[in-house]
């Protein structure tokens, strides 16, 4: 399938080394108070293959390419702080990271940058200075292209190899499996739980058992593909075992009967569904594997009504799982469209 190339523009400073070496890019999912942040929100948005300008220190030091979507995971431990921060959880994104030996200094190059910077969430000042409020914004094709021309035949270079690269590898989400595994530990541990709920509970995580149990009290088939034979349908979870409690975890109205690739996509914010059934396709979902699957968006229906409890669930996947484009997307450009 061909889609243009996005870019993007990422302030690092003291997460820099961590972020680039790891191979990744992390933020929170909100700020502090809660609130929204579209800095954060951005991260959402991000497609395997899209490039990243990454500055640091008043230079564009980097230049990376997506290797997945966005997916939840803990804040990275080599962050700062000590010990494992597993309440903090934040989005994040596979990049490969290219340093770059030519560097340059936004701030010196002000009289061919200023005319091109948005006058909406512009990673930088007018003089060319940070502006720290702002983690990762969307670039405009003219503003990449300025920035490749004056990084010079090195940044032309990474963009040859990025269009002729054979496929962007696809995310083993491992932030995303250390926190499940570590959820499961304690679970293990808890003492409150007697052995048959602890065992419950972590099956529960595989859609099996009680918790599946419960929601075919409540579901007969996969809304979406109407397979009713329980051995091949999984209970997925509404709000996701991770973010769960153990009550929730095992809470029938808390779940769908999906297929296991309706699963998948279901899990890791592809799909969603609205209060009166409709189906909610992430607009960074990649409609040909979707239809290689057999559900492709086009042949999607409403899927039927929900409990009141289903839908408070549902609620919290819209808003916390599902991958969706907050603002409206910038022109890509035509000379970046390549295969992926």
């Amino acid at each position: 399938m061909i889609r243009p190339v996005r870019y993007w523009w990422v302030n690092q400073n003291a997460t820099y080394l961590h972020e680039v070496r790891g191979g990744y890019l992390w933020s929170p999912k909100r700020n502090s108070n809660d609130r929204r942040n579209p800095f954060y929100e951005f991260m959402r948005e991000v497609l395997p293959g899209d490039l990243i300008f990454l500055f640091s220190d008043t230079l564009i030091k980097a230049i990376g390419v997506a290797r997945s979507n966005a997916y939840e995971a803990p804040k990275p431990l080599e962050f700062g702080e000590v010990g494992a921060y597993w309440n903090k959880i934040g989005w994040h994104v596979d990049v490969s990271f290219i340093p770059l030996k030519h560097v340059i200094r936004p701030s010196e190059q002000m009289s061919a940058l200023r005319p091109l910077l948005p006058s909406k969430y512009s990673p930088l000042r007018a003089n060319g200075h940070e502006l720290q409020a702002i983690y990762l914004t969307e670039l405009s094709e003219e503003l990449a292209t300025a920035l490749v021309n004056l990084i010079g035949r090195e940044a032309r270079d990474i963009l040859d190899g990025l269009w002729l690269s054979d496929v962007v590898h696809p995310s083993a989400a491992v932030g995303l499996v250390q926190w499940e595994e570590h959820e499961i530990a304690q679970v293990s541990k808890d003492k409150s739980l007697s052995e048959t709920d602890r065992q419950a509970v972590v099956l529960a995580r595989r859609g099996q058992g009680l918790f599946k149990q419960n929601v075919m009290k409540r579901e007969r088939w996969c809304r979406l593909t109407r397979v009713d034979c329980p051995e091949h349908l999984r209970a997925s979870h509404c709000k996701p075992w991770r973010d769960a409690n153990n009550e929730e975890r095992l809470s029938g109205e808390n779940g769908l009967l999906l297929t296991p690739d309706a699963d998948h996509l279901f899990d890791r914010g592809f799909i969603s569904f609205d209060d009166g059934g409709d189906v909610l396709v992430s607009p960074v979902a990649h409609v040909e594997s979707l239809v290689r699957m057999d559900l492709a968006p086009a042949g999607f229906k409403n899927v039927g009504d929900f409990t009141w409890g289903q839908r408070q669930f549902l609620a919290f996947h819209r808003d916390k799982v599902l991958l969706k484009t907050q603002f409206t997307p910038k022109k890509a450009p035509k000379a970046a469209a390549r295969n992926i």
